[in-house]
């Protein structure tokens, strides 16, 4: 724990260092840091997010993520821990592409948790190049690629990602593009441990959270505690989900839908994160794999895993086949109503990518 939070330490120092200084620069920065294994995104001078492949992590992420007023909306654990918020599922950081089976290796689940004897099941995701880089006055671009290993050491896709941050009145957008391009057979197994993944602040959690014992399709469990009945307690949970189809609250969990957004407050502060989903993307519309204890995640390759009605999807990709996912992820300071929701929805759905 202790290099943990060392690491959280020296982690907050460098994001405060890069996106501050006597002259802040304007627009929409991305300012690639090879030397500590990071690309930091300001806009106006002020942190955005930053692209980031830690040793501590088993897979690149987008980590923190940060509003226009300067509100951090992801969790802290396990690379910034703070007080008084979850420390379960150690391998949930910032925002993430991953998946739970793949050719019967786990990409999702992986962490320095794993126990030693259980590795050779698991797959890592390693960051390998920056391809390019482009800032501009409203809105910016980083491209990378990544490499799929699974735990034999055998590299089954390969992965490249282009993200657009984007700048529109109080709002922060973060588009993604997502290729993979399989070198071998890829099966991603019916599973509902993907695919998009983000985990967010301790107030941005559901106030209905009941706790539990939550486990993965292999059986291996994972302990929540109950969101705390006090609201005056720190951080209090305020968060509630909305799907495209007027699903509310923990109902939304294993339902599909084009879009889904969670709305919260902390303080004064009200801040609407929407996932937009693709109607290119397999498995359209996603299902939502969302937990009231934080997790927010659209999982288009699980099916029967949601609706044991449904046959199982089991997306294919054979060698040298590719495929993309987009999605686009909106932070608002407002509680965004559905037509302003479907209509982001519309403008993602006919923008060109």
């Amino acid at each position: 724990m202790r290099r943990m939070v060392e690491f959280g330490l020296v982690f907050a120092s460098l994001i405060l260092a890069s996106a501050a200084s006597a002259t802040p620069r304007k627009g929409v920065q991305v300012m690639p840091d090879e030397a500590n294994r990071r690309v930091d995104i300001t806009i106006d001078g002020k942190p955005f997010t930053s692209y980031i492949w830690p040793t501590s992590l088993k897979k690149p992420v987008l980590y923190p993520i940060v509003t226009d007023e300067g509100v951090t909306v992801t969790r802290g654990y396990p690379l910034e821990p703070r007080p008084n918020e979850r420390v379960d599922h150690p391998h949930h950081a910032g925002l993430w592409f991953n998946y739970g089976n793949v050719n019967g290796f786990d990409f999702w689940n992986n962490s320095d948790a794993i126990k030693p004897e259980d590795r050779s099941k698991m797959g890592t995701i390693h960051h390998t190049k920056i391809v390019s880089t482009r800032s501009g006055t409203d809105s910016g671009e980083l491209v990378v690629e990544s490499a799929w290993i699974t735990g034999e050491n055998k590299l089954i896709l390969n992965e490249t990602t282009r993200y657009t941050f984007t700048r529109r009145n109080n709002a922060r957008v973060i588009d993604m593009a997502v290729t993979l391009t399989a070198l071998d057979r890829a099966v991603f197994n019916d599973d509902k441990e993907g695919l998009l993944g983000l985990r967010v602040a301790r107030w941005l959690e559901s106030p209905d959270e009941k706790g539990g014992v939550f486990t993965d399709a292999k059986g291996n469990p994972t302990q929540v505690a109950a969101a705390p009945a006090d609201p005056s307690s720190p951080n209090p949970a305020t968060g509630q989900y909305r799907t495209s189809e007027g699903v509310i609250g923990g109902a939304a969990w294993g339902t599909r839908g084009r879009w889904c957004a969670l709305t919260g407050h902390t303080g004064d502060y009200v801040v609407n994160i929407a996932i937009i989903d693709h109607p290119a993307n397999p498995g359209y519309p996603t299902y939502w794999h969302a937990r009231g204890y934080g997790l927010f995640a659209a999982n288009p390759l699980g099916r029967n895993i949601f609706d044991p009605k449904q046959p199982a999807f089991n997306f294919t990709m054979e060698k040298a086949q590719s495929s993309t996912f987009r999605y686009r992820v909106v932070i608002s300071p407002h509680a965004a109503n559905v037509d302003e929701l479907n209509s982001e929805a519309d403008s993602f759905a006919a923008a060109s990518h």
